[in-house]
Protein backbone atom coordinates (compact mmCIF):
# COMPACT_ATOMS: atom_id res chain seq x y z
CA UNK A 1 0.00 0.00 0.00
CA UNK A 2 1.25 3.39 -1.10
CA UNK A 3 0.39 6.42 1.14
CA UNK A 4 -1.32 9.14 -0.93
CA UNK A 5 -0.02 12.29 -0.52
CA UNK A 6 -1.35 15.76 -1.09
CA UNK A 7 1.30 17.62 -2.31
CA UNK A 8 1.73 15.07 -5.44
CA UNK A 9 -1.62 15.31 -6.07
CA UNK A 10 -2.11 11.79 -5.80
CA UNK A 11 -5.59 10.27 -5.94
CA UNK A 12 -5.14 6.29 -6.94
CA UNK A 13 -7.51 4.71 -9.41
CA UNK A 14 -9.28 1.77 -7.84
CA UNK A 15 -11.51 0.09 -10.12
CA UNK A 16 -10.33 -2.35 -12.78
CA UNK A 17 -12.81 -1.66 -15.40
CA UNK A 18 -11.95 1.93 -16.03
CA UNK A 19 -8.29 0.75 -15.17
CA UNK A 20 -8.51 -1.72 -18.37
CA UNK A 21 -11.01 0.97 -20.41
CA UNK A 22 -7.93 3.17 -20.42
CA UNK A 23 -5.73 1.01 -21.65
CA UNK A 24 -7.63 -0.16 -24.07
CA UNK A 25 -7.27 2.84 -25.85
CA UNK A 26 -3.75 2.63 -26.35
CA UNK A 27 -2.38 2.67 -30.31
CA UNK A 28 -0.79 -0.01 -31.98
CA UNK A 29 1.23 2.31 -34.18
CA UNK A 30 2.94 3.48 -31.82
CA UNK A 31 4.11 0.53 -29.17
CA UNK A 32 6.19 2.69 -26.93
CA UNK A 33 4.38 4.20 -24.33
CA UNK A 34 5.22 5.74 -20.82
CA UNK A 35 2.82 5.88 -17.92
CA UNK A 36 3.45 8.96 -15.89
CA UNK A 37 2.69 8.39 -12.25
CA UNK A 38 1.55 4.88 -11.99
CA UNK A 39 1.10 4.84 -7.91
CA UNK A 40 -0.21 1.61 -6.89
CA UNK A 41 -0.25 0.24 -10.65
CA UNK A 42 -3.80 -0.27 -11.65
CA UNK A 43 -2.81 0.86 -14.93
CA UNK A 44 1.03 -0.51 -14.98
CA UNK A 45 -0.70 -4.32 -15.03
CA UNK A 46 -2.70 -4.01 -17.71
CA UNK A 47 -0.64 -1.79 -19.97
CA UNK A 48 2.23 -4.67 -18.90
CA UNK A 49 -0.10 -7.29 -19.88
CA UNK A 50 -0.98 -5.75 -23.45
CA UNK A 51 0.91 -7.78 -26.15
CA UNK A 52 2.98 -5.82 -28.96
CA UNK A 53 3.73 -2.83 -26.68
CA UNK A 54 7.09 -1.44 -25.51
CA UNK A 55 6.16 -0.09 -21.87
CA UNK A 56 7.39 2.51 -19.91
CA UNK A 57 7.16 4.01 -16.22
CA UNK A 58 7.61 6.77 -14.42
CA UNK A 59 7.17 7.29 -10.86
CA UNK A 60 8.30 10.31 -8.76
CA UNK A 61 7.37 8.91 -5.55
CA UNK A 62 10.06 6.62 -4.23
CA UNK A 63 7.51 5.05 -1.99
CA UNK A 64 5.62 4.52 -4.89
CA UNK A 65 8.79 3.28 -6.69
CA UNK A 66 9.36 0.66 -3.78
CA UNK A 67 5.98 -0.53 -3.96
CA UNK A 68 5.66 -0.90 -7.87
CA UNK A 69 9.18 -2.82 -7.99
CA UNK A 70 7.83 -5.36 -5.37
CA UNK A 71 4.78 -5.47 -7.06
CA UNK A 72 5.70 -6.09 -10.59
CA UNK A 73 9.03 -8.50 -10.81
CA UNK A 74 11.08 -7.35 -13.56
CA UNK A 75 9.82 -3.72 -13.88
CA UNK A 76 12.88 -2.15 -12.14
CA UNK A 77 14.78 -2.26 -15.48
CA UNK A 78 11.41 0.19 -17.36
CA UNK A 79 11.23 2.05 -14.37
CA UNK A 80 12.19 5.82 -14.38
CA UNK A 81 12.59 7.72 -10.92
CA UNK A 82 12.04 11.14 -11.78
CA UNK A 83 9.56 13.66 -12.30
CA UNK A 84 8.28 14.37 -16.08
CA UNK A 85 8.11 18.07 -15.86
CA UNK A 86 12.33 18.31 -15.33
CA UNK A 87 13.18 14.74 -17.15
CA UNK A 88 15.02 15.25 -20.58
CA UNK A 89 13.28 13.80 -23.03
CA UNK A 90 16.57 13.23 -25.15
CA UNK A 91 17.36 10.38 -22.65
CA UNK A 92 14.61 8.75 -23.35
CA UNK A 93 14.24 6.11 -23.56
CA UNK A 94 16.92 4.93 -21.13
CA UNK A 95 19.86 2.87 -23.39
CA UNK A 96 18.13 4.17 -26.73
CA UNK A 97 20.88 3.53 -29.09
CA UNK A 98 20.27 7.43 -30.73
CA UNK A 99 23.64 7.62 -32.78
CA UNK A 100 22.38 7.76 -36.36
CA UNK A 101 18.71 6.79 -35.58
CA UNK A 102 15.50 9.74 -34.86
CA UNK A 103 14.15 9.36 -31.34
CA UNK A 104 11.34 6.86 -31.41
CA UNK A 105 7.74 8.33 -31.00
CA UNK A 106 5.89 6.86 -27.34
CA UNK A 107 2.54 7.74 -25.89
CA UNK A 108 2.17 9.70 -22.64
CA UNK A 109 -1.16 7.98 -20.53
CA UNK A 110 -1.41 7.92 -16.89
CA UNK A 111 -3.85 9.30 -14.36
CA UNK A 112 -2.31 12.22 -14.13
CA UNK A 113 -1.67 14.16 -10.71
CA UNK A 114 -4.60 16.79 -10.63
CA UNK A 115 -1.91 19.60 -9.62
CA UNK A 116 0.33 19.15 -12.75
CA UNK A 117 -1.84 17.78 -15.43
CA UNK A 118 -1.92 21.02 -17.64
CA UNK A 119 2.00 20.71 -17.27
CA UNK A 120 2.27 17.47 -18.62
CA UNK A 121 -0.02 18.61 -21.39
CA UNK A 122 2.14 21.34 -22.35
CA UNK A 123 5.58 19.48 -21.98
CA UNK A 124 4.10 17.07 -24.62
CA UNK A 125 2.95 19.62 -26.92
CA UNK A 126 6.54 20.80 -26.50
CA UNK A 127 7.71 17.50 -27.45
CA UNK A 128 4.72 16.87 -30.13
CA UNK A 129 7.17 15.32 -32.39
CA UNK A 130 7.92 12.61 -30.07
CA UNK A 131 4.43 12.30 -28.74
CA UNK A 132 1.61 11.53 -30.84
CA UNK A 133 -0.72 10.64 -28.62
CA UNK A 134 -1.98 11.38 -24.91
CA UNK A 135 -4.48 9.38 -23.12
CA UNK A 136 -5.21 10.67 -19.63
CA UNK A 137 -7.18 11.31 -16.63
CA UNK A 138 -7.87 14.58 -15.84
CA UNK A 139 -9.92 17.12 -13.30
CA UNK A 140 -13.28 17.16 -15.27
CA UNK A 141 -13.47 20.81 -15.49
CA UNK A 142 -10.06 20.78 -17.19
CA UNK A 143 -11.15 18.05 -19.66
CA UNK A 144 -13.92 19.78 -20.94
CA UNK A 145 -11.66 23.13 -21.06
CA UNK A 146 -9.08 21.09 -23.29
CA UNK A 147 -11.90 19.64 -25.42
CA UNK A 148 -13.97 22.62 -25.60
CA UNK A 149 -14.46 24.05 -29.35
CA UNK A 150 -14.77 27.63 -29.82
CA UNK A 151 -18.00 29.64 -28.91
CA UNK A 152 -18.50 27.96 -25.28
CA UNK A 153 -17.50 29.54 -21.62
CA UNK A 154 -14.54 27.00 -21.08
CA UNK A 155 -12.94 27.48 -24.15
CA UNK A 156 -8.91 29.45 -23.56
CA UNK A 157 -5.89 29.36 -23.83
CA UNK A 158 -5.20 25.71 -23.09
CA UNK A 159 -7.45 24.85 -26.10
CA UNK A 160 -6.11 26.65 -28.64
CA UNK A 161 -2.91 26.37 -27.77
CA UNK A 162 -3.53 22.28 -28.10
CA UNK A 163 -5.95 22.21 -30.62
CA UNK A 164 -2.84 23.69 -32.54
CA UNK A 165 -1.57 20.85 -33.10
CA UNK A 166 -3.81 17.81 -31.61
CA UNK A 167 -7.39 16.60 -32.03
CA UNK A 168 -8.99 16.07 -28.89
CA UNK A 169 -11.58 13.40 -27.78
CA UNK A 170 -13.30 13.87 -24.69
CA UNK A 171 -14.25 10.25 -23.72
CA UNK A 172 -15.79 9.63 -20.46
CA UNK A 173 -16.66 10.90 -17.19
CA UNK A 174 -15.35 9.19 -13.82
CA UNK A 175 -17.02 9.76 -10.26
CA UNK A 176 -15.01 10.66 -7.64
CA UNK A 177 -15.59 7.34 -5.50
CA UNK A 178 -13.45 4.98 -7.96
CA UNK A 179 -10.44 6.68 -5.96
CA UNK A 180 -8.46 6.97 -2.88
CA UNK A 181 -9.24 9.26 -1.40
CA UNK A 182 -11.91 10.34 -3.42
CA UNK A 183 -10.92 13.85 -4.93
CA UNK A 184 -13.59 16.82 -4.20
CA UNK A 185 -14.49 16.92 -8.12
CA UNK A 186 -15.78 14.53 -10.96
CA UNK A 187 -12.94 13.27 -13.68
CA UNK A 188 -12.94 12.77 -17.19
CA UNK A 189 -10.82 10.47 -19.82
CA UNK A 190 -9.36 12.57 -23.10
CA UNK A 191 -7.25 11.21 -25.88
CA UNK A 192 -5.39 13.84 -27.47
CA UNK A 193 -4.38 12.91 -31.19
CA UNK A 194 -1.42 14.49 -33.28
CA UNK A 195 -2.79 16.31 -35.77
CA UNK A 196 -1.40 16.97 -39.74
CA UNK A 197 -0.32 20.10 -38.53
CA UNK A 198 3.40 20.41 -38.53
CA UNK A 199 3.86 24.16 -38.72
CA UNK A 200 1.50 26.97 -38.15
CA UNK A 201 1.30 29.53 -40.71
CA UNK A 202 2.63 32.24 -38.81
CA UNK A 203 5.39 32.72 -36.30
CA UNK A 204 4.92 30.41 -33.25
CA UNK A 205 5.88 32.35 -30.93
CA UNK A 206 3.78 35.41 -31.93
CA UNK A 207 0.87 33.32 -31.83
CA UNK A 208 1.16 32.20 -28.63
CA UNK A 209 1.74 35.60 -27.32
CA UNK A 210 -1.92 36.33 -29.22
CA UNK A 211 -3.89 33.59 -27.85
CA UNK A 212 -2.44 34.33 -24.30
CA UNK A 213 -3.36 37.91 -24.14
CA UNK A 214 -6.62 38.00 -25.87
CA UNK A 215 -7.52 35.39 -23.48
CA UNK A 216 -6.46 37.27 -20.57
CA UNK A 217 -9.06 39.81 -21.11
CA UNK A 218 -12.00 37.53 -22.17
CA UNK A 219 -14.22 39.90 -21.78
CA UNK A 220 -13.14 42.52 -23.49
CA UNK A 221 -13.06 42.79 -27.85
CA UNK A 222 -10.32 42.08 -29.26
CA UNK A 223 -9.90 45.72 -30.32
CA UNK A 224 -9.32 46.70 -26.49
CA UNK A 225 -7.28 42.89 -25.67
CA UNK A 226 -5.19 43.66 -27.62
CA UNK A 227 -4.44 47.15 -27.24
CA UNK A 228 -0.74 46.14 -25.95
CA UNK A 229 0.18 44.20 -29.22
CA UNK A 230 -1.55 46.33 -31.99
CA UNK A 231 0.35 49.82 -31.47
CA UNK A 232 1.72 49.86 -34.86
CA UNK A 233 -0.95 48.85 -36.55
CA UNK A 234 -3.35 51.15 -38.71
CA UNK A 235 -6.66 49.51 -37.40
CA UNK A 236 -8.67 51.60 -40.66
CA UNK A 237 -6.18 50.65 -42.95
CA UNK A 238 -8.91 48.44 -44.56
CA UNK A 239 -7.44 45.19 -43.36
CA UNK A 240 -10.67 42.85 -44.20
CA UNK A 241 -8.89 40.18 -41.24
CA UNK A 242 -8.68 43.09 -38.75
CA UNK A 243 -12.43 44.43 -39.32
CA UNK A 244 -13.25 40.85 -39.29
CA UNK A 245 -12.08 39.80 -36.07
CA UNK A 246 -11.62 42.88 -33.63
CA UNK A 247 -15.21 43.38 -32.36
CA UNK A 248 -14.82 39.83 -31.48
CA UNK A 249 -14.23 38.50 -28.12
CA UNK A 250 -11.50 35.61 -28.06
CA UNK A 251 -13.70 33.02 -27.03
CA UNK A 252 -15.22 33.11 -30.42
CA UNK A 253 -12.37 32.37 -32.52
CA UNK A 254 -11.17 29.02 -33.85
CA UNK A 255 -7.40 27.54 -34.12
CA UNK A 256 -7.66 28.79 -37.83
CA UNK A 257 -8.53 32.02 -36.59
CA UNK A 258 -6.04 32.83 -34.48
CA UNK A 259 -3.13 31.50 -37.03
CA UNK A 260 -4.64 34.05 -40.10
CA UNK A 261 -5.10 36.85 -36.88
CA UNK A 262 -1.55 36.54 -35.76
CA UNK A 263 -0.26 36.29 -39.19
CA UNK A 264 -1.77 39.52 -40.44
CA UNK A 265 -0.26 41.20 -36.83
CA UNK A 266 2.95 40.00 -37.87
CA UNK A 267 2.77 41.53 -41.38
CA UNK A 268 1.91 45.07 -40.18
CA UNK A 269 4.44 44.36 -37.77
CA UNK A 270 7.19 44.10 -40.26
CA UNK A 271 5.66 47.19 -42.52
Amino acid sequence: MVRPKKHLGQHFLRDENIAQKIVGLLNPEYPMALEIGPGMGVLTKYILDSPGFDPWFMEVDREAVAYLTAKFPGISNRLITGDFLKYDLNGFPPGHDSEGKELPKFTVIGNFPYNISSQILFTALENRDRIPEVIGMFQKEVAERIASPPGNKTYGIISVLLQAFYDIDYLFTVNETVFYPPPKVKSAVIRLRRNKTDKLECDEGLFIRLVKTAFNQRRKTLRNALRSMLPAVPIQSGSLILQQYLDLRAERLSVDDFVRLAAEISTFAKN
